[in-house]
């Protein structure tokens, strides 16, 4: 346990954070939405030297960006529809991710299975046109492999009727700890960056002189307290969440409620011990039998299994899978493992809201028609809102976003801030070795910061396998940690990799955060969120 004194310990990085937030100032930039999007679009601006304050309402990735298939791709899906402007910025975006997070983020082959004598020339064709649009920026020679070199590559795959495979490389990433390291050197930068800050009203300023286009009333979800901020410009990057502030804007300045922005699509992961296929290369079918693809994705000392693309109309803050999802995953993975997964070895379920760009008028052909880019939109007022994307493109999104409020007059221009140039805090040098993402988790996802890790107390005591308590204490003290649910499923992965496991640790995760000073621990909650990942009828 802790042998500190009240005195010795830091001060709270979020205590030190609201404390800013009170200050009487005209913020240039407020983001609004701590997920891939807002959190780019803030360390751009604080690099490029404007006052910038981002608000999230929850953790910093507690919605969709925290939930992806953990892969940093071009898009071979894309490049399969046509989309090959996409897929050269995704492919460009990719290989800057890889450098300036390389503790987080690094290459992985991918290999198709063919099960047709045509499927190994016509996939490799197109996997070939990848590595050329990749150009410098490839990971890897695709390459056509045999029958054995395919059941060696993926231990576990259906041999029956196998022909061959395809191998080629994309990249992988851890999406929560990538989200935290833009949000501490967004921090690093000079900007303020809180969570469990939730705007609740944005109201045009009247007076001009004031220096401040809008006013928002944020109340601090941990103690109720409400402030009032000023900013020149204020930045709606709420992923598939952007319609309901722009709503609210629009009502303050009597407009008419905006069309939507949002197509909200369900995408859904669950998670299987390695023992399923046991190597370090991923599986990918790339047609379904209802047309999607299927991943078997290694991931910190597991494997993930997804997705699927299901419309939705509602958007619940922890979404769970629908039966017929489940059953879609299982069956699918079925055909091509020698193994069939069951409801049983399921250890994580975990689903994921994607802010698709809604089209001019409703589609029926779902969501997979429906892009996958970007949309920026200045409303009147002045309020701009950000969706769509993928995390690969973060960066570049936010490059847009800057570039398009100068155009439009609402921030000055100032020099680009070479952000593909801007290391992440943890990074290692270049050519440093690193661990792999696929392997089992541990202090190489701290990068630099290990040893600062260790320096807190209970380094040599273990509260989950590869979780210590000086982790927990240092999620708190330097990661905005506040609750069980921020430790255990952003900074450290255990609810997505194991639930049980999870809810095990809660309770010891518990005691340290109120050690810490933390205010609402949120024990209960959080293992009723254990067993919302874990299929239904599946106790804990």
């Amino acid at each position: 346990m802790n042998t500190e004194t009240p005195a010795a310990r830091p001060a709270n990085a979020r205590a030190r954070a609201f404390d800013r937030l009170r200050s009487p100032v005209v913020w240039d930039l407020a983001v609004v939405g701590g997920g891939a999007t807002g959190l780019g679009v803030a360390l751009d601006a604080a690099l490029r030297g404007f006052s910038v304050v981002l608000l999230e309402s929850h953790d910093f990735a507690g919605g969709t960006s925290s939930r992806s298939t953990k892969l940093l791709h071009g898009g071979v899906r894309y490049l399969a529809q046509g989309n090959v402007a996409l897929v050269r910025e995704a492919l460009a975006e990719r290989a800057t991710v890889l450098r300036i997070a390389p503790h987080l983020a690094q290459p992985l082959p991918f290999v198709m299975p063919s099960y047709a004598w045509w499927q190994t020339p016509f996939y490799g064709l197109g996997l070939k046109l990848y590595d050329l649009m990749a150009g410098r920026a490839g990971l890897g020679r695709t390459e056509l492999l045999s029958r054995a070199e395919t059941l060696a590559a993926l231990p576990g795959l259906e041999p029956e009727h196998l022909q061959g495979g395809v191998k080629y490389w994309d990249g992988q990433f851890d999406d929560a700890r990538l989200a935290l390291a833009l949000a501490r050197s967004a921090e690093a930068a000079g900007a303020l960056v809180l969570n469990y800050a939730e705007v609740t009203a944005l109201e045009q300023c009247n007076d001009p002189s004031e220096g401040a286009r809008t006013r928002l009333t944020v109340t601090d979800r941990l103690t109720d307290e409400t402030l009032a901020i000023q900013a020149r410009l204020v930045i709606n990057a709420t992923g598939v969440w952007v319609d309901r502030l722009r709503s609210q804007a629009q009502v303050k300045h009597g407009s008419q409620p905006p069309a939507r922005m949002v197509s909200p699509s369900q995408g859904v992961h669950l998670v299987v011990d390695r023992e399923f296929m046991p190597g370090s290369h991923a599986l990918l079918v790339p047609k379904t039998r209802d047309g999607r693809v299927l991943f078997a994705v290694p991931w910190l000392g597991k494997l993930i299994l997804g997705t699927t693309d299901t419309p939705r109309e509602d958007l619940p803050r922890d979404p769970t899978a629908f039966d017929e999802e489940l059953e879609f995953i299982l069956g699918e993975s079925a055909r091509v493992l020698s193994r069939p997964v069951t409801t049983a070895d399921i250890r994580s379920v975990w689903v994921g809201l994607r802010p698709l760009v809604a089209p001019p008028e409703s589609a029926e052909a779902g969501t997979k028609t429906i892009s996958r880019e970007h949309t920026i939109v200045v409303d009147p007022g002045g309020l701009v809102t950000v969706t769509g994307g993928k995390w690969t493109t973060y960066r570049a999104m936010a490059e847009d976003v800057l570039q398009r409020c100068a155009d439009a007059g609402l921030l000055t221009h100032r020099p680009v801030a070479h952000t593909e140039a801007h290391r992440l805090v943890g990074a290692p040098p270049p050519g440093a070795r690193t661990t792999p993402i696929h392997a089992v988790p541990g202090l190489h996802l701290y990068g630099t910061e290990a040893a600062n890790v260790q320096a807190c107390p209970g380094a040599d005591r273990l509260l989950a396998p590869g979780l210590t308590e000086a982790m927990v204490r240092f999620a708190a003290r330097s990661e905005h940690a506040q609750t069980v649910e921020d430790v255990l499923a952003r900074r450290w992965r255990l609810l997505f990799l194991d639930a049980r496991a999870a809810a095990a640790a809660a309770p010891a995760v518990a005691v340290i955060l109120e050690e810490e000073g933390a205010s609402k621990p949120a024990l209960e909650a959080f293992l009723r969120l254990c067993q919302q990942h874990l299929p239904a009828g599946v106790a804990l």
